[in-house]
């Protein structure tokens, strides 16, 4: 990973839809140069895949919370299945797995409060292995869905 790949990965955070021909002048590079290095990019999953960031609010969520999962078991089969069954509901649109306490955070976008208390009072109470739910409602988001610091 030399000078020229982070800055194209920088450039492509940032505007993903950039055409090579205007990237390959950004970073220096003959078109032909360029497109090598975004297939080798590619192929080294350094570039996972290419997205549109969709404002939530625009299509009708405008409820987020998080959701902090304590789970009663952690074997490997019983957090198999809790992480395949999250990976299902859609309305969980980021899931990490902690060391500590709690086990799990869930992001969860909904329409509102309401579509918010099925959801939970439905598929995530039902969750193999989930001991405990808690959860906080997001005021505000301040940062989110940018890019990755790329040094």
């Amino acid at each position: 990973m030399d000078a020229i790949n982070r800055e194209i990965l920088s450039l492509l955070q940032e505007d993903g839809r950039m055409s090579a021909t205007v990237l390959a002048q950004k970073v220096g590079l003959s078109l032909s140069a360029c497109h090598r290095r975004l297939k080798d990019l590619e192929q080294s999953r350094a570039i996972e895949r290419y997205r549109a960031v969709v404002s939530p609010e625009a299509i009708g969520l405008h409820f987020e919370a998080i959701v902090f999962v304590t789970m009663g078991r952690t074997d490997v089969e019983t957090v198999g299945a809790f992480e395949a069954a999250a990976r299902e509901i859609p309305e969980i649109v980021e899931a990490q797995r902690l060391f500590g306490e709690p086990d799990y955070l869930l992001r969860i976008l909904t329409p509102d409060l309401a579509a918010y208390q099925q959801l939970y009072d439905t598929a995530l109470g039902s969750l193999p292995g989930v001991q405990r739910l808690g959860s906080t409602m997001v005021m505000k988001r301040i940062r989110g869905g940018e890019t990755l610091p790329i040094p």
